[in-house]
């Protein structure tokens, strides 16, 4: 374990829409800075993700300074969405979490309302300390997250992806295979582990930050998306369902919850705590 690393970082300022891949970042107790602070829903206030749009995989978002973004997508002029004034909250619902959020503009809103062919409204978490808890069956008091599924980050092992990438090419959809890392969103790649070694951990240590193991990660028909084509195939599901099925979950990475600020750097060394 002496030469586990950091491999990479992704950060999804809009949830569902293609993520950056920056050197460093910081954490902050909900979260990598600026990950899915923004998120779409639809007309009924139900969060809109590639599970209903897999075209979201195309699009793009850019952090702006003071928390903006900057839109782009197949089709579409860029646009530029400021962070709205927090005068008025809507109550939209992400996993049958209801959550308060702003309403971006009404700019925005027609932006990706055009680009899905769909009736959808882009919202932005103004408060991350207050808005959302962390499900409390798996939560210490006042921990809170983001518009992220259900964590403040999504860790997954480059190892763990070679050794599925090798059942997937021994299954009937090896074709499909290997599959991207990028398929699983996550926010952290470790390197130098071995395979599905992070399912036995409960604390660990990325460069000078602390996290909490929280449970691992159940996951959806997001990961079937290319997220170069929005196209879908079978896989990883079917290979998952074989051989990472814990209960009613198909299990690929783990969910955090920081114990401390500060920052993490692409290369920093990784360390199991517990």
């Amino acid at each position: 374990m002496g030469n586990s690393q950091l491999l990479s970082i992704h950060v999804h300022p809009v949830k569902a829409l293609r993520g950056l891949a920056p050197r460093e970042v910081d954490v902050e107790p909900w979260g990598l800075a600026g990950d899915r602070r923004w998120v779409l829903i639809d007309d009924g206030g139900k969060v809109v993700t590639q599970r209903q749009q897999p075209r979201l995989a195309l699009a793009a978002a850019e952090p702006l300074a003071g928390g903006g973004v900057r839109l782009s997508a197949p089709g579409m002029a860029p646009l530029a969405v400021p962070v709205p004034e927090p005068d008025r909250t809507i109550t939209l619902e992400i996993f049958r979490d209801k959550v308060e959020g702003v309403p971006a503009d009404e700019t925005a809103h027609a932006w990706c309302s055009e680009y899905l062919g769909a009736e959808v409204r882009l919202v932005h978490m103004d408060d991350p300390a207050t808005r959302r808890p962390v499900d409390p069956e798996f939560a210490l008091p006042g921990e809170t997250v983001s518009f992220a599924d259900g964590y403040p980050l999504l860790l997954t092992s480059a190892a763990s992806l070679d050794a599925l990438n090798s059942l997937i090419s021994q299954g009937p959809h090896a074709a499909e295979g290997p599959l991207p890392m990028n398929r699983f969103r996550p926010n952290v790649v470790v390197e130098g582990t071995a395979a599905w070694a992070e399912d036995d951990w409960s604390s660990i240590a990325i460069g000078e930050v602390t996290f909490r193991v929280a449970k691992m990660c159940g996951r959806c028909v997001v990961t079937t998306t290319d997220q170069a084509t929005a196209g879908r195939g079978k896989e990883p599901l079917h290979t998952l369902g074989r051989s990472r099925r814990f209960g009613s979950k198909l299990v690929f990475g783990q969910n955090l919850v920081p114990r401390s600020r500060g920052t993490i750097r692409v290369g920093d060394p990784v360390r199991i705590l517990e």
